[in-house]
């Protein structure tokens, strides 16, 4: 009986990070996926891109410069190891994204249903649901 009881509990010990770790992964690639594809369209200066910017009066470059951190930042986020460099990846994405609401918010270029608000914001919700989901060997 008490093997029987071990097995049961094993199997339930085992399901739970299991399924944990799919949901980790799952938001994580889409999270990557969504801030790679972004990015390559900030470099290309492609999808209006150009004209979000200088609405919000931030210079060209800009584009160049967060296109290349959000392109190495997806691949950082997918790239086994390095956690140290991942905590710092989800904290710029953090400070990114919430960064690009506050400034249509502040600039009064809310976009079609406030779509220039939610967007980047539901990219930070992707992005705490990642963090909080990391396995514990990529807590430091």
């Amino acid at each position: 009986m008490s093997m029987i009881i071990g097995a049961e509990t094993t199997a339930k010990v085992e399901t739970q990070p299991r399924g944990k770790m799919i949901a980790y992964g799952s938001v994580t690639l889409l999270l990557a996926a969504a801030v790679m594809l972004s990015g390559i369209g900030q470099l290309m200066q492609y999808g209006g891109n150009l004209e979000l910017v200088t609405n919000l009066g931030y210079p060209v470059y800009v584009l160049t410069i967060l296109g290349i951190w959000k392109v190495l930042g997806a691949i950082a986020l997918v790239v086994p190891g390095f956690p140290r460099l991942k905590e710092w990846v989800h904290a710029g994405i953090f400070f990114l994204m919430t960064g690009a609401a506050l400034s249509h918010a502040f600039a009064n270029d809310n976009g079609d249903y406030g779509f220039h608000i939610i967007l980047p914001l539901s990219y930070a919700a992707l992005n705490i649901a990642s963090w909080a989901l990391r396995p514990k060997s990529r807590i430091l």
